[in-house]
């Protein structure tokens, strides 16, 4: 196999099945209409956070290789909410997706092609054929050399027909707001809303349509200046600053700058923006010499970092593109740290920090706005729901944080579905579930909190009488737990995907609450009910083919090979690593834990009939030419690939002995 990921075998790529297409004017697209192309399978669901870091990264490659590339997103959903054709057609057009779009909610095509986590790529080349089949982010690179090497094979064989493909672009939505993210009351009594869809911010006044003034250009980028010209990319959350630590470092809001990786920092008296904090390096994918460690982490290999890279402030010790326990505590200041779509945030006075919800790395950061400092506050970087000290936490994209009377921390994790809570105490944070299951399970339940489901929540806030409201998102809800009783109900329904809830205290009267109706580009007023609505609509859970294996020894391989141009780092011994556990824990026996290397032999229960095996691998490669000796060379750019696996099993004896996972290889 040579460096790329192409390989001698030639496998016919299967047929493309779905429910209907988008992006297509209405046609119905097949690999024949596609033949002289090549083609780009994205295998996505709207829910997920890498799945969009990955719409992003190819964005670049579609536009350079326009006229011989075409993606087609195969959208495979996780969510009983995204399987409806309505919701996929917003989410198309909310992350301005343009390209081919499959809507597979059978999961035919995504079995056809032996997918087993979001997101996958296939590439597919002009004559029909699989030439590559990856997992996870960070691809973009490799697959530029890829596409290089299709184009000149193609064109000197004659296969590779030039010209425009088929997208379709839809009829886009207008109005005031589009796919507004969250938002804050703001002293005047306006509302500060994160307009999303259009990439800036909208003062409203108190009767939620009048626009009080517009901060940002409008235009998707990322600028810093006056109201007028300074650009945002997909921001989500905002938080307003007391007003006597605003005084002091110039500004009253910040904004998480979600697609840009940024804090931003927003004067409201003049609509100036500043970034504040992040690189615009997505975190997890930084330039820097690396390894990985039999521990987990991720550490500098050498005294210091190259000038200029994102970690030329460490000296030794962890760097700062893993999210592992090590790295809970101070990783930087400012603009030389790296960010993963900060999707929501929140003033602590406990803490005297901004807590922010990092989606793309699945943890809590803290944001110290005098100093610049910017911290971990809990998650070990692992996706999946599991409690404790806050170095040991697992969370699954959290998207919504909010502050209670006692100051500890309330989380809306979406994509576990559910509500967690940080507790902030005198020998440090722990972490506590109070709804939610795990990665799978999802419903609308009310009742009991332990079998109380929701599905995908992306808002939080804490009402009068200390319960808590949650923006519902996949249920079109606002769900209320009550601490006290450890039980949940609903307080309304029928909304198109709420996004967020604040809480109001209109002069004389009870408190309502505004929520963000996102996928109707609005935000409406919501009575507080005296007496909730109890649903049991079910749980339920994410309906993924089952791997059939059979009890005793599994023999597991990752495969992996380096882009052309980058080599595995191995000047400190094994640059590759997995991590393993199982749901229920009891499935297995042995294997499981953190080692080096992409091969395991694991040990799976005979007492257990089904369960979910969480894999996570690690790969570090190095950009550069090697030098004469065969080495890399010193200070070159290095890179971590990961991915996060969560494969169903069911034990049965004639089932499979090995499991064989893509990083990056082939089928």
């Amino acid at each position: 196999m040579s460096e790329t990921v192409r390989t001698q075998l030639r496998v016919r790529a299967s047929e493309l099945v779905g429910r209907g297409w988008l992006n297509t004017g209405g046609k119905n697209l097949d690999l024949e209409a596609l033949r002289g192309k090549i083609v780009l399978l994205d295998f996505w669901t709207f829910c997920c956070i890498n799945c969009l870091h990955v719409l992003d990264e190819l964005r670049p490659l579609e536009e350079k290789y326009s006229d011989v590339l075409v993606t087609v997103g195969v959208h495979s959903p996780k969510f009983e909410h995204e399987a409806d054709p309505v919701a996929l057609a917003a989410a198309v057009e909310r992350y301005e997706i343009h390209h081919p779009v499959l809507d597979d909610p059978e999961l035919a095509t995504w079995k056809a092609y032996t997918a087993r986590a979001w997101p996958t790529l296939v590439v597919v080349d002009p004559e029909g054929y699989i030439v590559a089949h990856l997992s996870g982010e960070g691809h973009s690179g490799g697959l530029a050399v890829l596409l290089e090497e299709l184009v000149a094979e193609h064109e000197a064989k004659g296969t590779l027909h030039r010209g425009d493909g088929p997208y379709v672009a839809p009829v886009p939505t207008s109005g005031t707001l589009r796919f507004p993210g969250k938002a804050t009351a703001l002293e005047n009594g306006n509302y500060l809303v994160v307009d999303s869809g259009h990439h800036r911010l909208v003062e409203l006044r108190p009767d939620l349509e009048t626009v009080e003034r517009v901060i940002g250009s409008g235009t998707k980028g990322y600028l810093d200046g006056q109201a007028e010209v300074a650009q945002f990319n997909e921001p989500q959350g905002v938080a307003v600053l007391p007003s006597e630590l605003a005084w002091k470092v110039g500004y009253d809001a910040v904004v998480a700058d979600t697609v840009n990786h940024r804090l931003r920092g927003v004067t409201l008296s003049s609509g100036y923006v500043q970034t504040v904090a992040g690189n615009g390096i997505q975190r997890l994918l930084d330039a820097g010499p690396a390894r990985v460690s039999a521990t987990g982490a991720a550490e500098w290999a050498t005294p210091a970092a190259s000038a200029g890279s994102a970690g030329s402030a460490h000296h030794e010790g962890p760097a700062d593109f893993a999210g592992d326990a090590v790295d809970v505590g101070v990783l930087g200041l400012g603009a030389g740290v790296s960010l993963s779509s900060p999707w929501d945030l929140v003033w602590s006075d406990k803490l005297q920090r901004v807590v922010i919800a990092m989606a793309g790395t699945h943890q809590i950061f803290a944001f110290e706005p005098v100093s610049g400092e910017v911290s971990i506050l809990a998650g070990s970087g692992l996706e999946g729901l599991l409690d404790g000290p806050a170095e040991e936490a697992w969370f699954a994209q959290p998207s919504g944080v909010a502050i209670d009377a006692a100051g500890d921390i309330w989380v809306a994790d979406s994509e576990t579905s559910a509500l967690r809570r940080l507790v902030l105490g005198e020998s440090g944070v722990t972490v506590e579930s109070a709804v939610g299951k795990g990665l799978f399970d999802f419903g609308f339940r009310d009742g009991e909190a332990a079998e109380a489901r929701l599905q995908h929540p992306l808002g939080v806030t804490v009402l009068p009488d200390g319960s808590v409201a949650v923006a519902d998102t996949y249920n079109g809800a606002v769900r209320r737990y009550d601490p006290a009783a450890k039980s949940v109900s609903t307080l309304a329904r029928g909304l198109a995907e709420p996004s967020d809830v604040v809480v109001v205290h209109p002069d004389g009267a009870e408190p309502l609450l505004v929520v963000v109706e996102s996928n109707k580009h609005q935000l409406v007023l919501v009575p507080i009910p005296k007496e909730a609505q109890q649903v049991d609509e079910g749980a339920s859970q994410t309906h993924r083919p089952k791997s059939p294996v059979a009890p005793g020894t599994l023999e597991l391989t990752v495969r992996f090979t380096a882009p052309t141009g980058q080599k595995l780092d191995d000047r400190w011994g094994d640059p590759t690593q997995l991590k393993i556990s199982s749901t229920p824990p009891e499935l297995l026996v042995s294997g499981g834990g953190t080692s080096v290397g992409l091969l395991r032999t694991l040990e799976l229960s005979s007492e257990v009939a089904e369960g979910v095996l969480h894999i996570t691998a690690r790969a570090a490669a190095c950009d550069g030419p090697e030098t004469e000796d065969g080495e890399i060379p010193d200070h070159a750019a290095c890179h971590l690939y990961q991915q996060d696996w969560g494969i169903p099993v069911v034990l049965q004896a004639d089932g499979d002995s090995e499991l064989v996972l893509d990083l990056r290889g082939m089928d």
